[in-house]
């Protein structure tokens, strides 16, 4: 099987690099921006054409969550236009698409974990343009699986946990929301599922939706305590609510996911949230 990964140098496509090492009767192809303009629909064709994968991984997305609110024209071509090029091209090509989506298609105004099922409802242009590329995907009828992740981090990249650490080094205390309730999510472990859903594709007729992040439940608040407490770092944490820290850009205040899914479906046991974020501590310690 060949499996084209789109996004290459961000924090998933760099993961799920690692991981292909695991599946060596199968050829990955890794692309980034300098490889593929996935915003230029000849260049997606022409790609898919020379290529001939048999999966494409779509990991690209347009990620600025507040610069989104001012750039939507840059976050619609990247988040929903390129989506449908590449679902098109899936579909004319017979190639099985796995695309990544957001806890933002949400308004976090539920209070149970929220099933792949539920309605959408973004308050964000981030989720709105993310949400546009789900319904482009699904209007292409190409055969395939979106993926819905909340909170990811990785030793790669920027992220939660690496600005944390930078700045329990340079400060001694800290002021994070306490009042948005989610999952942190390791790519990692994304990565594996994802890969899990590529190897047994087969058993996707059509298309499905599913939903991942680590298990248990936590505030940002709680993400960045255990996060302060694992990196023996002094600083202290002070719980505040989002009023009282602003940004362009609402989030959902409740992004919990119900994994039952993609558990059931491909066998995949989920980790816990601080097991896994313990384990990306330890890869970046032995990185510095």
């Amino acid at each position: 099987m060949k499996i084209a990964v789109l996004g290459a140098h961000g924090q998933l496509g760099r993961k799920i690099n690692d991981l292909s090492a695991l599946y060596k009767q199968h050829c990955f192809v890794f692309a980034d921006i300098d490889e593929l303009d996935i915003t230029k629909q000849e260049d997606v064709e022409q790609f898919v054409e020379v290529q001939q994968p048999d999966v494409i991984i779509n990991c690209a997305a347009y990620t600025a969550v507040d610069k989104a609110e001012t750039d939507y024209d840059m976050a619609k071509l990247l988040n929903a236009v390129a989506v449908g090029y590449l679902a098109n091209a899936a579909m004319q090509h017979n190639v099985f698409f796995v695309h990544v989506s957001t806890d933002y298609v949400f308004d976090g105004t539920h209070c149970r974990p929220y099933l792949p099922t539920d309605s959408t409802n973004p308050v964000s242009v981030y989720g709105a343009t993310k949400l546009e590329g789900e319904k482009l995907f699904i209007a292409s009828q190409c055969r395939g699986a979106i993926v819905r992740t909340s909170w990811l981090y990785s030793e790669y990249g920027n992220n939660f946990v690496k600005t944390m650490l930078r700045l329990g080094k340079e400060k001694t205390s800290l002021n994070v929301v306490c009042d948005q309730i989610g999952t942190p999510t390791y790519a990692g472990d994304l990565a594996s599922a994802i890969l899990q859903i590529t190897m047994n594709n087969q058993q996707i007729k059509q298309q499905e939706i599913f939903h991942f992040s680590n298990n248990g439940v936590a505030s940002w608040y709680d993400f960045a305590h255990t996060i302060m407490e694992m990196a023996a770092l002094p600083c202290q944490v002070m719980p505040i609510r989002s009023s009282e820290y602003p940004t362009p850009a609402q989030r959902p205040f409740y992004s919990v996911f119900d994994k039952v899914k993609i558990a059931q479906m491909f066998r995949i046991t989920i980790p816990y949230w601080k097991d896994s974020l313990k384990v990306c501590m330890e890869k970046l310690q032995m990185l510095s």
